[in-house]
């Protein structure tokens, strides 16, 4: 935001499309979606270079887990939003006491303008797919990328206006002053992604204006690996997933939970499916990524001495770059277990079994999302039933991001609110009562 661009005056002007009920009919909506889509089509090389400056990730992997995953989303919003947008029926009981004929129905309104901030650590993904479930709904959005992905944030701001009229979306820069001059505008909705201390912060914002608010934060993910698993199976789809990213994912498995004898084992297998992936040194793989800024390498490499190391360890500041690291013979109150990683440092921690597991998951914070490895049927139900977790996954995490159909949110701590897909469509409209009760 520059000084010629008010914030009061950008809400206004945005808002004045919605009352204007420009954004309800179906081929408006249809329209937005299409330009963003074509936006990352024809961008998406210009748009994994900008993520490789601001993340040093490769392009496949970009476009493997932004650009084409944001593309698969507003397609989904284009094959279902005309069924989703019909009203939902809703039978009148007789003993209502109303008139025969009369009926009930449920419509999907905008909300009307909504702010959406975006992290860093996938910045065309956290940004697109909130703003395709925001523009299917019929609002009109400013969004706000990052400042620490700030190649990023530039291209995004530059390609935004070709393809959108400016009282549809309109692209903020800037850092803390300039999201702090938004917060104080009364928008119908804020979409926030990033980390908890800043969504309290959203939050109280937010509340000056009774505005709602969608929080998608983070927390210690936990892992547990049940005794008998294929081990070198589990170990390659963890460290793919801990890893990716230099394990900046809010979604990333935090910490492994396992017993003894299992723990143990499960060292080598992780050391060899790190050496798989990456090589004898990852700093030298290309597939390997760097750690957003110095502030966030400080606080990751303070975490490198809470245990044992099995692998990994090696760091270095000017290159801001942590080697994929695993810890055996953590203690739960060690520093690497107070705080949520966000890095690539894996934790093991010793429990007798299901039981202690459970317990430990269930002390701690709602976590984001709670991964299992394990084959007993008995497991998966008590895993299910015992604990609570903004999404659970068998045999491979984060995959659930990939399915349209299964919200995406936090509980408690790790956030609140969902989206992805439908979920989207219902966060950012007004879900209303429609009653018509006949005259005679």
């Amino acid at each position: 935001m520059n000084a010629m661009q008010d914030p009061a005056a950008l809400v206004g002007r945005l808002r004045a499309t919605v009352r204007s009920h420009a954004t309800r009919p179906l081929a408006w909506r249809i329209e937005q979606l299409t330009r963003l889509r074509t936006l990352l089509d024809q961008h998406r090389d210009a748009l994994a270079e900008a993520v490789y400056a601001d993340l040093h990730r490769l392009p496949a992997e970009t476009f493997r887990s932004e650009v084409d995953a944001a593309v698969r989303e507003i397609d989904h919003f284009l094959e279902h939003l005309e069924a989703w947008l019909a009203p939902e029926h809703v039978p009148v009981p007789a003993d209502a006491g109303l008139p025969a004929g009369s009926t009930g129905a449920v419509r999907y309104d905008p909300l009307g303008t909504v702010l959406v901030i975006a992290p860093w650590n996938y910045p065309v993904r956290l940004l697109f797919v909130p703003l395709a479930g925001a523009l299917a709904a019929g609002d009109t959005v400013v969004a706000k990328p990052s400042e620490l992905a700030p190649a990023t944030s530039a291209l995004i701001a530059d390609l935004a206006p070709r393809y959108f009229e400016p009282d549809v979306l309109a692209v903020v820069q800037g850092g803390v002053p300039e999201t702090t001059a938004l917060l104080a505008e009364h928008f119908d909705h804020i979409f926030f992604t990033g980390s908890s201390a800043v969504g309290r912060i959203v939050m109280r914002a937010a509340a000056q204006h009774l505005t709602p608010v969608t929080l998608e934060l983070g927390g210690k993910s936990p892992v547990f690996v049940d005794a008998d698993t294929d081990l070198p199976t589990v170990a390659r789809r963890l460290a793919a997933t801990k890893f990716a990213n230099a394990g900046q994912t809010c979604v990333a498995p935090d910490y492994v939970l396992a017993d003894p004898a299992t723990a143990r084992a499960l060292e080598p297998a992780l050391a060899q499916a790190v050496l798989e992936l990456y090589g004898p040194d990852p700093a030298a793989s290309p597939a390997y990524g760097r750690i957003v800024s110095e502030r966030h390498f400080e606080r990751v490499a303070a975490l490198l001495d809470s245990g044992r190391t099995v692998i990994g360890g090696r760091h270095e500041r000017a290159e801001r770059y942590i080697a994929p690291t695993v810890l055996a013979d953590v203690d739960p109150h060690a520093p690497v277990m107070l705080e949520e990683i966000f890095g690539p440092v894996l934790p093991i921690i010793e429990v007798s079994g299901l039981d202690e597991a459970i317990a430990f998951i269930n002390e701690r914070d709602k976590p984001l999302a709670l991964y299992a490895f394990t084959d007993n049927d008995t497991a998966r139900r008590r895993l299910a039933a015992e604990t609570t977790s903004g999404a659970l996954n068998f045999g491979l995490p984060i995959a659930h991001l990939r399915v349209p159909g299964l919200p995406f949110g936090g509980v408690g701590e790790s956030g609140t609110g969902r989206y992805h897909g439908r979920y989207s469509l219902e966060t950012f409209s007004h879900r209303k009562a429609v009653l018509d009760v006949p005259l005679a």
